[in-house]
């Protein structure tokens, strides 16, 4: 595919720039509310059934790093497309996810085919767990479309500092379909995390791409917020 953005580390915060300082107001994101980590709802004529929603409300646990800081041999880093979602209870989502430290094209193929399910599946994020892979990496796009917006990588991310200030908003996930949760979250945060060639840098994110981080941050931790 070669459509991920492999952004260097000194070019990065200059690359999210458009993304981060985008007006995002999370209470007027309908698409947001409708497509965020999951398929989106649709109520179908009396022909179609019509997609189940069961709400709930949580608040998502405020983690730093993950547990494990196991680190991933190649074996753990083989996949065979095409990748399938992993839904609960399967045990994938709840094993721990080993560091990275192999970059390679073999990592650059696995970004690839996580972004193209996430794509197909009108998500705006994809952690490495829910395609049956237990490593940390995630990807995300917070314009949601594949032709919008700019597709992120992170690869071993974890927080430096969230904000004091929270916001409560409904979220979906892939892993879990028909099942949305109104998930209490910070607003911003800094992160440290690694690009897709190995090379550290730091972030500031904030609304809904602090929303979709975190997200995906809660799978890389076995944090199940829904």
């Amino acid at each position: 595919m070669g459509r991920a953005i492999w952004l260097q580390s000194s070019l990065l915060s200059r690359a999210l720039l458009p993304i981060l300082s985008r007006q995002t107001a999370l209470s007027s994101s309908v698409s947001f509310l409708n497509r965020f980590g999951s398929t989106a709802r649709r109520t179908y004529s009396t022909n179609h059934t019509r997609l189940l929603v069961t709400p709930v409300q949580a608040q998502a646990k405020r983690g730093f790093t993950s547990e494990a800081e196991e680190v991933a041999s190649v074996k753990d880093l083989r996949f065979e497309p095409p990748l399938k979602i992993v839904e609960y209870p399967d045990p994938i989502l709840r094993a721990r996810n080993k560091r990275i430290e192999t970059f390679d094209d073999n990592l650059k193929k696995l970004v690839d085919e996580m972004i193209e399910v996430m794509y197909k599946t009108d998500g705006y994020g994809l952690s490495a767990p829910q395609v049956g892979v237990n490593v940390q990496l995630m990807v995300f796009n917070p314009a949601g479309e594949e032709d919008e917006g700019q597709e992120i990588v992170l690869v071993n991310p974890k927080v430096n500092k969230y904000s004091k200030k929270t916001r409560l908003f409904e979220e979906g996930c892939l892993s879990f379909p028909g099942i949305y949760a109104d998930v209490e979250r910070p607003e911003s945060l800094k992160i440290d995390a690694q690009d897709i060639n190995g090379a550290r840098f730091t972030v500031d994110m904030s609304g809904l791409t602090a929303r979709i981080f975190q997200h995906e941050f809660d799978h890389l931790q076995v944090i199940c917020s829904i």
